[in-house]
Formats: structure tokens, C-alpha cells, sequence
């Protein structure tokens, strides 16, 4: 049977705790999808096809293990966990705030679809505090953003607030 998970967000930016989420999904599934989700009520910073090219890039070296595929979506996760054929979604838990509201998304989501099993894993310590909405707000004050993102992506956004 394959095994494919779905690690939704907004990824915008993609950080570090992101990136390790994904390096340890990969090695529960066979395919893990990376749904970049359009969000507009957060506006980003980056648009759509900016973020989907940035975890492209950034994901490239997992080439052990599963298989990664990076899509785009809008909509209901659920419909787009069916659309994809997850089994489950993986979601990152940083602090029992996080817990609190994906709490609440599982008990929706398992209403609208209970065949699909949500799976948390827990940030690594190093990665506890970075969320893409403070790693902007860092960049944007022009603080050093360099613990929390890739280099790649620490030279996009500061292209991008220059």
C-alpha cells in the first residue's frame, strides 16, 4: 500500500522548522505532498507560485525515502487531502498554543472526512519559537533571520523588503 501524507500551509515564508517537519515526515510515508495553501486572509508576502518554487527548491535534497511532490491548493484541505489520496495529514506542533487549534481542526476535519488520520510531530527544540509571520516581521525591522531560514530564503526576503 502507498502511503501518502499531506503537510499543509502557507509557507511563506518556509523556515527551518518547516524544513524539519518535512525531513521527518518523509520518513513515515511513501509520498508526502507539501500543499501550499493560497491563503489570501494572511497576505503574504510571496505570492503562490514564488512559495511553491521556494519548497521546491529547498525540499530537493530529501531524495531519500519518500517521494515529495509540492502543490498549490485553495479550498477545503479535505477536499484537497481526497483529491491527492492522503491517508493523513501532517501537522507541526510547536507550543501548546499550537495545540489548542489544531485541536479544534481535527475534531472539524474528522467531520467532514474520518478516513483521513491527522499526525503531529513535535518541532525540534532549535525550531520552537520560529513562525513565518515573526521570521517577516524580523526581516522587515532588519534583524538577523539567519537561525530561522535557509540561506537561499534569507536572500529572498531580503530582496523582497529592500
Amino acid at each position: 500500500m502507498n502511503r501518502t501524507a499531506l503537510y499543509p500551509g502557507t509557507f511563506d515564508p518556509l523556515t527551518n522548522g518547516h524544513i524539519d517537519i518535512i525531513g521527518r515526515a518523509v520518513k513515515l510515508v511513501d509520498h508526502l505532498v507539501i500543499g501550499v495553501a493560497v491563503n489570501e486572509g494572511k497576505k503574504p508576502l510571496f505570492s503562490l507560485d514564488e512559495r511553491v518554487e521556494m519548497v521546491r527548491k529547498e525540499v530537493a535534497h530529501f531524495g531519500d525515502g519518500a517521494q515529495i511532490e509540492v502543490r498549490p491548493f485553495d479550498g477545503l484541505l479535505m477536499h484537497f487531502a481526497e483529491e491527492i489520496g492522503a491517508q493523513s495529514i501532517v501537522r507541526g506542533l510547536r507550543a501548546v498554543s499550537d495545540f489548542e487549534y489544531e485541536f479544534q481542526m481535527v475534531a472539524m476535519n474528522q467531520q467532514l472526512n474520518d478516513d483521513i488520520e491527522t499526525v503531529f510531530l513535535m518541532a525540534d527544540p532549535r525550531h520552537q519559537a520560529i513562525a513565518s509571520r515573526l521570521v517577516k516581521e524580523i526581516a522587515k525591522l532588519g534583524g538577523d533571520v539567519s537561525a530561522f531560514v535557509t540561506p537561499s530564503i534569507e536572500r529572498l526576503l531580503k530582496e523582497r523588503l529592500a
